[in-house]
């Protein structure tokens, strides 16, 4: 993984400018903001086209729009108290929100007519229980990762909720998972600790299965990725029937570090990305890749590092010839997002560091990619941001 990235000398960057922006001097779009009219914290995006999509954040929050550019934000009731740090989105009138918080706070929502009822899927009733994440497969299939909690033997495992009819959540048992370590979690910080291969991923065509296919037409994998006294990464290659714990060089070691989001392109090669939340300016190794399903991480040459909270592959840049060729010429395109800048990534030429302009005190926490290419990026105080 030599090279992955140039180091910091290398690097152009380019401020994010309010709504209609001049291209860069690579004539290259140059990323525009959006008016999202709310000052919440958003936590959850989720793209279903250029003109629809959804994101999530603190109070009960949630935004929609249906032309990409004029966004409604709304309440779920009675969940004025919740943080949304979860939002799947299949349509303009469908959507999945996950609630992250101790005990019963956290919860998963459903609506089926863009929010005019809302359906209470799922509340935790353990206290200690923490939910992390949710991704879907298609709009029945889906899995939902929390922090882990003691089970009858008083062992420590993580929570898996997975649901086959897009309605009814039903436990992975626990029998079925490795223990976690002391100390051990994961981050609930963009909705991306978790990765899995949708249909389009794996090479399937369409979002949802035939009747008689169900959920054998779906890929098998599910990745997630650890933080605060061990950074590793968990493999099931077949739908949470038998894990693999890898280790990996991501710093960790105190509750704020470690792992933070993962993202696979196909089976084999993926990237995670995190770090320090409490000390977002301290160096990595914040950064790794794999060729080899998560097996093994190699550090990327980034420097200076600093901490990401999410990470996507672009949807629409895939090089058909890539497992014959190493992955610094394989042909893709990663968004990595912190705090205070977004990297646009396209190898091999260098990575466009993309910062808000300081006045607007802009920040980001996470990004979700549109199906044509591109991605949509959330932030504290209802922060949103478009990389064409």
């Amino acid at each position: 993984m030599k090279n992955l990235f140039c180091d910091n000398l290398s690097m152009r960057c380019f401020p994010i400018l309010l709504f209609f922006a001049a291209a860069s001097v690579l004539a290259q779009p140059a990323p525009q903001t959006r008016f999202s009219r709310t000052t919440e914290d958003l936590r959850g995006v989720s793209t279903v086209s250029e003109k629809i999509a959804w994101a999530s954040g603190t109070h009960g929050t949630y935004l929609r729009t249906t032309d990409g550019r004029i966004w409604i934000p709304e309440q779920v009731p009675g969940a004025e108290a919740l943080d949304f740090r979860a939002v799947v989105a299949f349509s303009e009138e469908e959507a999945f929100l996950m609630s992250a918080g101790p005990g019963d706070q956290s919860r998963i929502y459903h609506t089926a007519d863009a929010g005019r009822h809302w359906s209470l899927q799922f509340t935790n009733t353990n206290p200690k229980g923490f939910f992390d994440s949710m991704v879907f497969w298609d709009r029945t299939h889906g899995i939902v990762l929390g922090d882990p909690i003691a089970d009858e033997a008083g062992n420590l495992k993580f929570e898996l909720l997975i649901t086959e009819n897009g309605e009814s959540w039903t436990p992975i048992p626990s029998a079925q998972l490795p223990p976690a370590l002391e100390g051990e979690g994961a981050f609930a910080a963009s909705n991306t600790c978790v990765a899995i291969l949708s249909s389009t991923q794996s090479g399937k065509s369409g979002l949802q299965p035939s009747e008689s296919e169900g959920a054998s037409a779906l890929d098998t994998n599910i990745w997630f990725g650890t933080g605060g006294k061990a950074a590793r990464v968990f493999h099931s290659p077949d739908r949470g029937r038998t894990w693999q714990v890898f280790d990996t060089p991501i710093v960790h070691g105190t509750d704020s570090a470690g792992i933070f989001s993962i993202a696979f392109r196909d089976a084999n090669h993926g990237v995670i990305a995190g770090g320090d939340y409490k000390r977002p300016d301290q160096a990595g190794p914040n950064l790794a890749f794999t060729n080899d399903g998560g097996r093994t991480w190699t550090l990327s040459q980034i420097f200076p590092q600093y901490y990401y909270s999410a990470v996507a592959y672009d949807r629409t840049v895939r090089n058909p010839d890539a497992e014959k060729l190493n992955d610094n010429q394989a042909k893709v395109r990663l968004f990595i997002v912190g705090p205070k800048s977004i990297y646009d990534f396209r190898p091999p030429r260098n990575p466009t560091r993309i910062c808000p302009r300081k006045a607007f005190g802009t920040q980001f926490n996470a990004v979700s990619p549109y199906p044509n290419g591109g991605a949509l990026v959330v932030g504290p105080k209802g922060a949103m941001a478009i990389v064409p």
